[in-house]
């Protein structure tokens, strides 16, 4: 193990256990993992293929609407 993963390991074990395991579901899937490590429902599926569809297209969100979504959830 390098230097900078055994860091980032020793970083991760501080934070808490949902965090954890979000970062080492990012690590599997990075390593390819065979397991698959989250399933999508149906509706999520579903939204997934419309938003590509809609990238596809071309349809994007306007300067105004990210700025509207960033000043919505801004701290």
């Amino acid at each position: 193990m390098t230097e900078l993963f055994e860091q980032a390991v020793k970083t991760a074990s501080t934070l808490p256990a949902e965090m954890q395991d979000e970062i080492a579901r990012m690590i599997l899937a990075y390593a390819n993992d065979d397991d698959p490590l989250m399933e999508l429902t149906p509706e999520e599926e579903a939204d997934l293929l419309e938003a590509q569809a809609e990238m596809e297209r071309g349809e994007f969100a306007t300067d105004a609407e990210v700025q509207a979504v960033f000043s919505k959830y801004r701290l």
